[in-house]
């Protein structure tokens, strides 16, 4: 691979880090980067690089949020273990059936995201959860949450280990609105889900030979350093900022996922 496409790709790989620590879909610019730049590379293999950037960006932005923000433990311990567990699974179906009758799927989603968002704006922006610091570990207590919250970490995890692209977006979204929390507030939380859905299908990708281990670390440097910035804009601009980047990234997703499907 010639250095300027390298260089190419780290630049990207920053990009991606500073999306994702804001509001997920990082992977929809790292991802098709690294499929155009890898060329001939077997899909698994660059599915297995991407993974390797994406869990360590996304680790340095739960670290960062979670300095200021608390996590809900029983919401990060249930959720993220059925990430795991939902991530891997998703990994093994990747290596062998194409992923492509997904994408209508993925596309009515992101539309319904959007409508959703625009339709009330104070989703996100101010929490019913309750008032302090302790708000999301009061959260998990209501009746349901737990199953829910199992449902939505395992399927979530399913879809990024085998598609990827859009889980962060989908993780906050989904957990949001479980918790009742601002994004701000639930963004501690839903990012060590996060590492959970990456790091599953790391494991699998791992285990078969399918990661660019120098160049994946490389990016993996980038992806960390755009994810602290990211993390820290968003600390200090507070949820309306989240929510305009938000519906801007689901924007491009609906766009990128519509021309696929449509062109």
């Amino acid at each position: 691979m010639d250095w300027q496409v390298v260089l190419a790709l780290l630049a990207v790989a920053a990009m991606a880090g500073w999306i994702d620590a804001v509001v997920g879909g990082g992977g929809l610019l790292q991802l098709p980067a690294l499929l155009l730049a890898g060329g001939s590379l077997p899909v698994a293999s660059v599915l297995g690089t991407n993974k390797l950037a994406a869990t360590l960006g996304t680790l340095a932005a739960a670290v960062t949020y979670r300095r200021k923000h608390p996590i809900s433990v029983k919401v990060a311990v249930i959720g993220g273990g059925a990430a795991v567990a939902g991530s891997a699974g998703g990994a093994i179906v990747a290596t062998a059936v194409s992923s492509d009758f997904l994408r209508p799927v993925i596309l009515v989603l992101l539309v319904a995201v959007a409508v959703f968002v625009l339709l009330r704006p104070q989703f996100g922006v101010t929490g019913t959860a309750g008032e302090g610091p302790d708000a999301a570990r009061q959260a998990p207590r209501r009746r349901g949450v737990a199953l829910v919250v199992l449902l939505a970490g395992g399927g979530i995890g399913f879809y990024d280990g085998l598609v990827g692209p859009g889980t962060g977006t989908f993780l906050i979204m989904a957990f949001t609105t479980v918790l009742s929390l601002e994004f701000i507030r639930a963004l501690s939380t839903v990012k060590t889900i996060n590492v959970g859905t990456n790091l599953g299908a790391l494991l699998v990708f791992a285990s078969q030979g399918h990661v660019l281990w120098l160049l994946g670390l490389g990016m993996s440097l980038f992806n960390v350093a755009g994810a602290i910035v990211g993390a820290r804009m968003t600390m200090s601009r507070g949820s309306g900022f989240v929510r305009v980047v938000l519906l801007s990234v689901v924007a491009v997703m609906v766009l990128r996922l519509g021309y696929a499907e449509f062109a």
